[in-house]
C-alpha cells in the first residue's frame, strides 16, 4: 500500500503541481488551510505532511509546533516550503520540529529525494524494533512526547504481560484515547497493528528470559501470555527468524 501524504498550501497551483509530482508515488491528502489539515489528521493514517509556511490564519510554523507537541500526531515527519531565504526562518522552522526545510522554487527532483529519505528512515527504524529480539520500544520514538507515550504503554503492557486477553478496547483506555486514535497513532508510528504491538513486546519479554536460561520455553511461553507453547514459537520464529531454541543456542 502506497504510504499516504498530507500537503498543505494555499495555493491551488502547487497542489496541482505537487498532486502532478507525487500523486503516481504516494496517496494525498490535500489541504488549503490548517483546519482542513486537521479533519484530515482527526481520520486518515498519514505517513508525511509537506505544509507552506506563508498561509492565512494558522500559518505553516504554528501548524507544524501543534502537530509537534500533539501526542496523536507528533510522530509524523514534516517537511516545510517556503519562500523565506533567511536563516531566521530556516531556524524557526527547525525550532517547532520541522523534519526538513526546502526553499521555493524547488527542485522536484530534490522533493522527492527529500521525502523518500525520511520514509525510507522511519521504516527501517520500525523494522529494526520488530526484529531485534533486545531493541526497546522508545527506539522508535522521535520526540519526547512519542518517548513518554510508548513508555508509558510499554509499561503497562509489561506488567499485564500473563494475561493472554490484552486487547486495543484496554490499551486504549489506559492511553486516555479512543479506539480509532489509539489505533491510528500505533500503526502509523509502528506500522503494527496494537494486537501486534503486544505480540512483540511479549516476545521481547521471552528473548530476555532465554538469555537468563533460568526456565523452560513452556514455562516462558506462560509467563508471556500464552496459553500454546506451539503459537509461542511459532510466533517468534516469525518476528526474530530463530525458533526459541536456536536463538538460545546462539546466545
Amino acid at each position: 500500500m502506497a504510504e499516504s501524504i498530507l500537503i498543505i498550501d494555499d495555493n491551488e497551483d502547487i497542489l496541482d503541481f505537487l498532486s502532478l509530482v507525487l500523486g503516481s508515488t504516494y496517496k494525498l491528502h490535500l489541504a488549503l488551510n490548517g483546519e482542513i489539515a486537521q479533519g484530515i489528521l482527526d481520520s486518515e493514517i498519514i505517513n508525511l505532511i509537506i505544509s507552506d509556511i506563508m498561509m492565512p490564519g494558522i500559518d505553516g510554523f504554528q501548524l507544524c509546533q501543534k502537530i509537534k507537541s500533539n501526542v496523536e500526531y507528533c510522530h509524523i515527519p514534516i517537511i516545510l516550503l517556503t519562500s523565506k531565504n533567511t536563516y531566521q526562518a530556516h531556524i524557526e522552522g527547525l525550532e517547532v520540529g520541522a523534519d526538513a526545510y526546502i526553499q521555493k522554487p524547488f527542485s522536484s527532483e530534490l522533493l522527492q529525494v527529500q521525502i523518500a529519505n525520511l520514509l525510507r528512515n522511519r521504516m527501517k527504524i520500525k523494522e529494526h524494533f520488530a526484529s531485534s529480539p533486545f531493541d526497546d520500544v522508545g527506539t522508535m520514538a522521535h520526540s519526547r512526547t512519542d518517548e513518554a507515550f510508548l513508555k508509558k504503554l510499554d509499561d503497562y503492557i509489561r506488567s499485564n504481560i500473563k494475561d493472554p486477553n490484552i486487547d486495543i478496547d484496554q490499551l486504549a483506555e489506559h492511553m486516555h484515547m479512543s479506539r480509532t486514535t489509539f489505533y491510528r497513532k500505533i500503526k502509523s508510528l509502528s506500522s503494527l497493528s496494537p494486537k501486534e504491538l503486544v505480540d512483540i513486546t511479549r516476545l521481547k519479554k521471552a528473548a530476555r528470559l532465554i538469555a537468563d536460561n533460568d526456565f523452560s520455553f513452556a514455562e516462558i511461553s506462560r509467563m508471556v501470555g500464552y496459553s500454546s507453547q506451539s503459537l509461542f514459537s511459532r510466533n517468534f520464529q516469525k518476528y526474530f527468524k530463530l525458533t526459541p531454541m536456536e536463538y538460545q543456542n546462539s546466545l
